[in-house]
């Protein structure tokens, strides 16, 4: 496994139901943590992967802007940790205590476990802060017993920040060097978790991936290329950015350049992007959603799910703006299975009603 854990802590916050205060109950202090500890480098990947996985994440920089009164800043916090002036169990405890105080300015309903994990993966080195919220899990035993406990639901990880430390010590005036979940459903993650942090959003992955795809399609249909070698294309850009998803990578204009190379062009994608002046950074992390949609087509509505690839677009597939119709050509052999069952039951009713 390539995870290596440095420091981890965690604590517990809960409101109390009377008075609505906040508690920070603090964990054990891991001093004799081991790297070869298997439950807890489990844990910490398993966080890594689901991190990883959750497609809508924002970038940003920790703000410029003093902190209020006399309120520690979370920057100032970790500076003291990495600079070794003070370990990372103090760091993490007084961490959790700016993240009490923004809980209690909200007056939120947030409760869970508060883990901050200082760790290294495939050469990056990184800050991970997260509140994972907790749920109830029931089981019964040979007497047919229920009890109730309380576990960590990693599921329904929705507050959670990663810092590139490598990132953050090299461009320190960067825009990018913090991702966060961005938002879910009912209250945006900046309400109170970004105010704990001090970030301030930065680059815009979507519009980045937006900008890189429209830069793909003007470079196929400016070499004027064929219905099959622009498929090719696109599909060489969604191959190469899944991998660089996967890998947690991001995504290289000249790597792209490389992966669409297309014969007998003038210049090369990286050459056009330059020469065209597309609002777009050398790197960036992408989102994969926007990416997908460069080789299909897909709509919900009215009941209706339907999704094909683009290349269909026309021939099996062609749309009527006048009546506002879409004929498919070519049905699937699982869908004209299941429509022809519906036809033959439809028949054997209206024969049984006559």
């Amino acid at each position: 496994m390539s995870l290596i854990i440095k420091n981890i802590a965690l604590h517990f916050l809960s409101k109390k139901e009377e008075t609505g205060e906040v508690i920070l109950r603090l964990g054990p202090e891991n001093t004799n943590f081991s790297e070869e500890n298997v439950k807890i480098t489990n844990f910490v990947d398993g966080l890594h992967a689901i991190y990883n996985a959750k497609g809508s994440k924002a970038y940003g920089s920790f703000s410029s802007m003093p902190s209020e009164g006399d309120s520690a800043r979370f920057i100032d916090l970790m500076e003291s940790y990495l600079t070794e002036q003070q370990n990372f169990y103090a760091f993490s405890t007084q961490a959790g205590n700016v993240l009490k105080n923004e809980i209690d300015k909200y007056d939120i309903e947030e409760t869970g476990y508060f883990v901050l994990c200082h760790y290294e993966y495939m050469g990056g080195r990184y800050l991970f802060v997260a509140v994972i919220p907790v749920s109830e899990h029931y089981s019964v035993d040979g007497e047919l017993n229920i009890s109730a406990a309380q576990h960590l639901d990693t599921t329904k990880l929705q507050l959670a920040a990663r810092i590139d430390l490598f990132d953050y010590k090299d461009n320190a005036h960067g825009n990018r060097y913090i991702s966060f979940v961005k938002g879910r459903a009912g209250r945006k993650v900046s309400d109170f978790f970004l105010d704990f942090l001090g970030c301030e959003e930065g680059l815009n992955a979507k519009e980045q991936t937006q900008t890189l795809v429209q830069a793909v399609e003007d470079y196929v249909a400016v070499n004027q290329l064929d219905a099959s070698e622009k498929q090719k294309t696109r599909k060489d850009l969604l191959n190469y950015c899944k991998e660089q998803k996967a890998s947690s990578q991001d995504v290289s204009l000249q790597e792209v350049g490389k992966v669409i190379e297309s014969a007998g062009s003038k210049q090369d994608f990286y050459q056009f992007c330059q020469t065209q002046s597309y609002p777009i950074e050398e790197s960036f992390p992408h989102e994969q959603a926007v990416v997908n949609k460069i080789t299909k087509y897909s709509g919900y509505g009215n009941g209706i799910s339907l999704s094909f690839e683009r290349s269909h677009f026309g021939e099996d597939v062609v749309y009527n703006p006048h009546n506002d119709s879409l004929t498919i050509y070519k049905v699937p052999p699982n869908l004209k299975e299941q429509l022809m069952a519906l036809l033959e039951g439809e028949n054997t009713t209206s024969g049984e009603s006559d």
